[in-house]
């Protein structure tokens, strides 16, 4: 437990301590039978925390994932592509004429790191293309994480492989076969991709793919069924958007919306956040605020983090893994 020492002895005062604090109340969270949603906005997949997350999946410390379309396939872009992945450090002195250069090798920059397109894009393109032709053709539909699990699944991508497949977040979860939300798939690359097979024919049912108020229907059948007074689930949000806004509003919508009262308040809230608190922003609200929504209980132990997640979210997964 050399990290997690580490910490314990060092990290005593402001964002430090309430790191500390937060990575022990999701194990207290744990150890008294609960359950474990962690939201994934930003770049996290791009960022490589498939190496702490997928070992939390592993272990059983997380049940359900809600991430951006972004972060679904980056992981996978990440495991084919790694080799063919380049790193700019010197990114904030950049012109946009370098921009224009990077833009004519097809080279994506996120931040620090260049995505290469045709060995991650394309090569994933090239895959699941067979796998929404075979459903649409057999008339069935797959929400998009589904899709991503047959195809890993299948083998058809180890040939590719160019990192240690432990460190990928989205083949942990595709052997455990774990419940996972992506709202606003449609704005990923996948999802840009998608719309044009479905406008040149390829596929030829838009419903092919299953999307986001399906998404929200699983999600309340979901939480229903696990969210008890002895098994309450907890909230894990990394960054803010859609990622956490979407699903966190499935208490309201069960309480509200469908008379379901007896279905309890998230148990625990986290948010690692750099968002200042202003006034409109969801990222930036303080977790007071959703208590007026419904979404959290005046007694829910609450924690928010504001530093930057790809610092933070290793540290406080390694507590919890007891590394």
């Amino acid at each position: 437990m050399q990290v997690t020492n580490f910490l314990r002895h060092h990290f005593r005062h402001f964002n430090a301590a309430a790191l500390i604090d937060a990575a022990d109340g999701y194990n207290k969270h744990l150890a008294d039978g609960g359950k474990m949603m962690i939201t994934l906005a930003g770049a996290m997949s791009t960022a490589e925390l498939g190496i702490q997350l997928a070992e939390l999946i592993r272990q059983d410390k997380v049940q359900i994932i809600s991430c951006t379309g972004a972060n679904l396939e980056e992981d996978i872009f990440n495991l084919v592509a790694h080799d063919f992945y380049e790193r700019v450090p010197h990114y904030r002195d950049l012109t946009a004429a370098d921009e224009t250069a990077l833009l004519k090798r097809h080279m994506n920059r996120v931040t620090d790191t260049c995505i290469p397109e045709e060995e991650a894009m394309r090569r994933i393109e090239h895959t699941v293309l067979k796998f929404w032709e075979k459903a649409d053709k057999a008339g069935e539909s797959y929400f998009p994480h589904e899709f991503f699990y047959q195809i890993l699944l299948s083998g058809e991508l180890e040939q590719y492989y160019q990192i240690d497949p432990k460190n990928s977040w989205m083949l942990a979860a595709a052997e455990k076969n774990l419940p996972i939300i992506c709202p606003g798939w449609e704005d990923s690359t996948l999802g840009n991709i998608y719309a044009g097979h479905v406008m040149t024919g390829d596929v030829q049912n838009v419903h092919t793919m299953r999307t986001g108020i399906q998404y929200m229907m699983y999600l309340a059948d979901w939480y229903t069924a696990q969210a008890t007074h002895d098994s309450k689930v907890g909230f894990f949000q990394i960054g803010g958007g859609i990622a956490g806004d979407f699903p966190i509003c499935v208490v309201p919508m069960l309480h509200q919306d469908l008379g379901r009262h007896e279905v309890p308040l998230w148990g625990y809230f986290c948010q690692i956040s750099d968002s200042t608190t202003s006034y409109g922003s969801y990222s930036g609200a303080v977790p007071n605020e959703k208590i007026t929504w419904g979404k959290l209980g005046e007694h829910t132990p609450k924690y928010i983090i504001e530093s930057d997640a790809t610092i933070v979210a290793p540290l406080v997964f390694a507590i919890v893994l007891g590394q």
